[in-house]
């Protein structure tokens, strides 16, 4: 660079210089293009606001039209669902009348008179009548039951006739007979004239009633005599705890099917889901939302359109808003609501595209708009050229009188600053602020960003280095409590070489670098032996101090010749009694008589073990659970027994096996657990736990592992081979 008359031509200075004349230059060509400009902007501006009005014109009808659809449909849907749940709620209360009257009779049977019956008798047909059907091989003058309830012959064929809603209502006996009323007498008799025979306790609705014990409704069916779709609801009679009897009544939903048919509109319906989560009645007749009987129909909630399927979940527990959903490739909005006598629901549905039209209809009117924006920028732009020849004057005149004053002001601090951090050297240097710098504007702050950036950039440096070394530290803490909480297990094998009559392995593998898995087994006594698997809440080092006090306590209560229920309550009582941070562990105790193979367990809340017996393959040993331990102060524990033969095996596991999960987020699963098992039932425990970890790493693949992983495996080979 060289210096003439104090401007460093080459330097900052004559930059600057040279930016000005630049900006004078360009200032002048702008002026040419602004007009050119001008034009092309006139066209964006109509196209923005096109766009924009557009835009508003969209937000505003779709947000009106959401509303008055949300209120509308909320409303319309509820309703719908009020109306059909009423009509079942009378049918509940015709059959729990049934149930009152059937129970009264049996309850006082000794002071009633037997009543005729009869069977079905064509003349009869379209005249409500009683009649009765029986299983085949079944003699219904032999039922004492059947001349009992014919008393009620009179009541149901009133209640029949008084309601609008039943098809038939009837009383079965456990003896294989039936009592009905109902005006179809020709439909139960065969080409040849004779009555059809009824399989009685075989129907759904008779097994349903028994099984659940109490008032039930069973599934949309197809009747089986007339094949009209119904349903029945049925309730159980009991005599001093004893079933002898089924009341019921049938419904025909031919109504609620022709309703729901009407609802299909352009655009719209309606359609009824089952607490199943199947579609009973809808007008579609494919797709997710299309109707099927209750044995055919899929369960939506299982579905692969996952809004769907959590949208039904919600309608049948309660009404929902207006959501916008896609169903079969097109979008609707659906609302629902609960029948909740049936644990149905009823859910409305509208093409969301058929909503829209009236926003098509509006965007066609937008000419004003677009007229009044061209306008505004005719204005506009006569103003911004004035504006611009003046601005244009006057920055010329400013720019040539002040770039060098400007240029001059710029570079000295600039140099000044720059000899100064090149001076600069080594970590304790640092860059102070000096009178030159302050300029009270940008270079100002440069220079103090610069003091403050030397001096943080010291501090950092020191902060680095503390960090390290305690990351160093904790490293070195974190291996050796690794290697003691590995110790704390029993991890020499075989577990005793002296004691042929079983043979033991185990394995634990941490999340982290420690965790709360732990294992143990340990001799009682000569023919004991103590045999546990925990879990313990959480991860890290906590749920590793939780897991050696969990385990320590464990043993010495069993150690003291304590049942498994006894040291488990034990436990308990003592981790609940100081256990602030509200920690839990779940744990699965069993002590082995050695001699006899039989094993005396109790569970608090872990996995359900797996039983060999000898010569067969694993199997899940369905225990029962008790609270988990610190969960709650003086809670008891259940026992029970298992027994195992020479050659059988027991494996109890973490819940680290089942639920390793994949990269799809898919669970292992106990099935592929048993599978892994079963792969070679009768191979030794290390072999067995090595083939089970094998099958879940193969599964799990590249996955980070999630929980700890913790198998044990006890072979019983018998008393006698401890002889031998």
């Amino acid at each position: 660079m060289k210096t003439i008359r104090g401007i460093k031509l080459g330097g900052l200075q004559q930059k600057i210089f040279n930016l000005m004349l630049i900006f004078i230059i360009a200032l002048v060509g702008v002026f040419v293009a602004v007009s050119i400009y001008q034009q092309n902007n006139l066209t964006a501006i109509v196209e923005e606001a096109d766009a924009e009005q557009q835009k508003a014109i969209t937000e505003v009808s779709e947000e009106t039209m959401e509303a008055v659809l949300e209120a509308a449909m909320t409303r319309s849907t509820a309703f719908q669902a009020y109306i059909a749940d009423d009509l079942f709620g009378d049918v509940r209360s015709d059959v729990l009348t049934l149930q009152t009257f059937a129970a009264e009779l049996f309850e006082h049977a000794d002071s009633v008179s037997p009543h005729p019956f009869y069977p079905p008798d064509k003349a009869n047909d379209g005249i409500p009548s009683a009649q009765v059907q029986h299983e085949t091989g079944v003699d219904p003058n032999r039922s004492e039951a059947l001349a009992l309830i014919a008393n009620m012959s009179e009541i149901m064929v009133s209640m029949f006739k008084n309601s609008d809603k039943l098809s038939s209502c009837f009383v079965a006996t456990t003896d294989g007979n039936i009592l009905f009323a109902d005006d179809r007498a020709g439909a139960y008799f065969d080409e040849n004239g004779e009555v059809y025979d009824f399989n009685v306790r075989s129907r759904p609705w008779y097994k349903q009633a028994v099984e659940a014990g109490e008032l039930i409704f069973t599934g949309v069916e197809l009747d089986s005599f007339t094949d009209i779709p119904g349903l029945v609801c049925a309730a159980p009679v009991y005599r001093d705890g004893e079933l002898v009897a089924v009341v019921g009544a049938d419904i025909f939903l031919t109504s609620i099917d022709d309703y729901v048919a009407r609802t299909a509109t352009e655009g719209g319906f309606i359609c009824v889901v089952s607490e199943k989560g199947q579609v009973l009645f809808s007008p579609n007749a494919d797709g997710l939302l299309r109707a099927e009987l209750s044995a055919d129909a899929p369960d939506i909630r299982q579905s692969e359109n996952a809004e769907l399927a959590r949208f039904v979940s919600e309608a049948l527990r309660g009404s929902t808003g207006l959501e916008a959903i896609v169903v079969d490739g097109k979008e609707y909005y659906l609302t629902g609501a609960p029948l909740e006598t049936v644990g149905w629901a009823v859910i409305s549905a509208v093409d969301k595209e058929t909503t829209h039209r009236p926003t098509a209809a509006m965007l066609e009117n937008y000419g004003d708009i677009n007229a009044a924006s061209a306008r505004s920028y005719q204005e506009s732009a006569k103003h911004s050229m004035q504006t611009f020849i003046v601005m244009t004057v006057l920055l010329i005149l400013l720019a040539l009188l002040g770039a060098l004053f400007v240029a001059q002001r710029i570079v000295k601090p600039i140099e000044h600053m720059t000899r100064r951090i090149n001076a600069l050297s080594g970590s304790d240097s640092v860059f102070e602020m000096e009178k030159i710098y302050r300029t009270d504007d940008e270079i100002e702050i440069l220079a103090e960003s610069f003091a403050s950036l030397s001096q943080k950039t010291q501090d950092y440096i020191k902060e680095i280095t503390e960090i390290t070394a305690e990351k160093e530290r904790i490293g070195t803490e974190l291996a050796l409590a690794t290697r003691i909480q590995a110790d704390m297990l029993p991890n020499i094998f075989p577990a005793f070489p002296e004691r042929p009559e079983f043979d033991i392995y185990a394995s634990m593998d941490p999340a982290k670098e420690v965790g709360g898995d732990f294992y143990d087994f340990f001799l009682i006594d000569e023919t004991h032996l103590g045999i546990v698997i925990a879990d313990v809440s959480g991860k890290g080092i906590p749920a590793a101090l939780f897991m050696m006090i969990s385990k320590i306590l464990v043993q010495n209560y069993a150690m003291t010749g304590r049942s498994p229920a006894e040291v488990l309550r034990a436990v308990n009582n003592q981790i609940c009694s100081n256990n602030r941070e509200e920690m839990f562990v779940t744990v699965w105790l069993g002590i082995l008589d050695t001699v006899t193979g039989k094993i005396t367990a109790a569970n608090a809340g872990h996995e359900y073990p797996a039983v060999m017996q000898h010569g067969g393959q694993f199997e899940l040993v369905k225990d029962k659970h008790g609270l988990v331990i610190g969960g709650m102060e003086g809670m008891s524990y259940k026992e029970y027994e298992l027994t195992l033969t020479p050659g059988s095996k027991l494996f109890i596991y973490t819940d680290g096996v089942p639920e390793a999960v994949n990269a799809a987020n898919e669970m292992f699963g106990k099935e592929r657990m048993l599978a892994a098992l079963n792969s070679e039932p009768q191979a030794a425990p290390e072999e067995v736990l090595r083939r089970v970890r094998e099958a879940v790493d193969a599964f799990v693949r590249d996955a980070e592992q999630f929980d700890d992983l913790t198998m044990l495996c006890l072979e019983f080979k018998g008393g006698d081979a401890g002889e031998k």
